[in-house]
């Protein structure tokens, strides 16, 4: 028999369910607040400083970092959560794999910024300058770019699910498989960019610049073009492309495809066709059933159609797996090469310099930049290519520690 707890001992659990039910029921606002990590700015106080030369504090979290210098500063793997980094210049800074969740950067200057595997999450990056930036796996989920300007921006593997990116400039950037999922491009300029295999998934294009856009293989289920320009914009093997309400001529359109003004051009199909008893006086001979001769060519035909098109999936299926890899492989291999580069440019350093680096992490780097270029030769899948992206973000770790390490020494910057 079930027993039920007395009330003294179940009060607890009901008081914790009504807690949760009007933590549920507050405005998505005064929920975004309370996930904050801190008070923005209440951290280290590093409003206006100059800081291309001098030496960072180890703990940045939260700090204020408003209108501050940073252009060139090597910001690898920092933790600047809830920093407030308004109108900080950022130029060329390094800011891979950094922690800038629900930080501050409206108006900031990260101009040919690397910001490779950055995490900002909830960030507010309003009126940010992220042109020729470097965001390959980048993570902006739930961010405010709204105003920013992303030109020739390379965001490869990045997730904007979710994120406002009203009225942004994104001319000619880069914005291969990333993760657009519920993404705001309203009124975005989006003109010759290349957005192969995006995930744009329910996302408002409402208004936007997409001419000459390449959309190659793109997932676009629920997306909403109203009154976008797709003129020239590319959709070759894209997956649900309802182009309903949108301007322009757009090229390369799945057969499946909406194509702008087709919708409401339409004519249904029973207004088009007249029954037998319209055409045929009612007192006219009847026609007999098809013969048996034509029911057979019939059944002939209906089954090598089917053969037909049971090949043609396979060989769709076959020529977008190679399109997938293909794109995969070349992602991959940008970021290897870029790994490899950084390797040189810190063995450069340290040889002008005439020091030498830890060697277990040095070791470490070198280990996983031939344990990527291994990976990349044996990748067989875009699943494969993985191993490479994991040992990659192993060595960068590696080399971080390494300039860690040098700075204490002061061997390096």
């Amino acid at each position: 028999m079930r027993r039920f707890a007395p009330l003294s001992v179940a009060a607890p659990f009901l008081s914790l369910a009504f807690l949760s039910l009007a933590f549920l029921s507050l405005p998505a606002t005064a929920a975004h607040a309370a996930a904050a990590p801190c008070k923005p700015g209440s951290g280290v106080d590093l409003h206006g400083r100059n800081l291309t030369s001098a030496a960072l504090p180890p703990v940045m979290r939260c700090a204020d970092l408003t209108g501050a210098k940073l252009d060139g500063v090597d910001l690898t793997g920092k933790d600047l959560t809830g920093a407030v980094l308004r109108k900080a210049s950022l130029k060329e800074a390094d800011l891979g794999q950094a922690h800038l969740d629900y930080a501050d950067l409206r108006g900031a200057d990260l101009t040919e910024a690397d910001l490779g595997q950055m995490q900002a999450k909830r960030a507010n990056l309003r009126g940010a300058v992220l042109t020729d930036a470097d965001a390959v796996q980048a993570e902006f989920p739930h961010s405010d770019l709204t105003g920013a300007v992303l030109t020739r921006a390379v965001l490869t593997q990045a997730d904007l699910t979710d994120a406002s990116l009203v009225d942004a400039d994104l001319k000619d950037a880069t914005l291969g498989q990333i993760k657009g999922r519920k993404a705001d491009f309203t009124r975005a300029k989006l003109g010759e960019a290349k957005l192969g295999q995006a995930h744009l998934e329910h996302a408002s294009l409402k208004d936007a610049d997409l001419s000459e856009a390449e959309f190659t293989q793109a997932e676009l289920d629920g997306a909403d073009f109203h009154g976008a320009n797709v003129d020239k914009a590319s959709f070759t093997q894209a997956d649900d492309v309802d182009l309903t309400g949108a301007r322009g001529t757009p090229v390369n359109l799945p057969d499946d495809a909406v194509a702008p003004g087709a919708a409401a051009g339409d004519e249904p199909a029973a207004d088009r066709t007249t029954s037998w008893e319209q055409d045929v006086p009612a007192n006219a001979v009847r026609p007999r059933g098809p013969s048996p001769a034509l029911i057979l060519v019939v059944v002939s035909g209906l089954g090598l159609s089917l053969t037909l098109i049971l090949w043609g999936v396979a060989h769709r299926r076959k020529e977008r797996f190679v399109a997938e890899m293909a794109v995969a492989r070349h992602a991959a291999e940008e970021d290897v090469t870029r790994f490899g580069e950084e390797i040189d440019a810190l063995d450069f350093e340290m040889k002008i310099n005439q020091v030498s680096g830890p060697t277990h992490e040095w070791r470490a780097a070198l280990d996983a930049y031939e344990a990527a270029k291994q990976a990349l030769n044996v990748a067989q899948t875009p699943y494969d290519l993985r191993a490479a992206a994991t040992a990659v973000a192993r060595g960068r770790q590696a080399l971080h520690e390494v300039r860690s390490r040098l700075s204490a020494t002061g061997g390096h910057r």
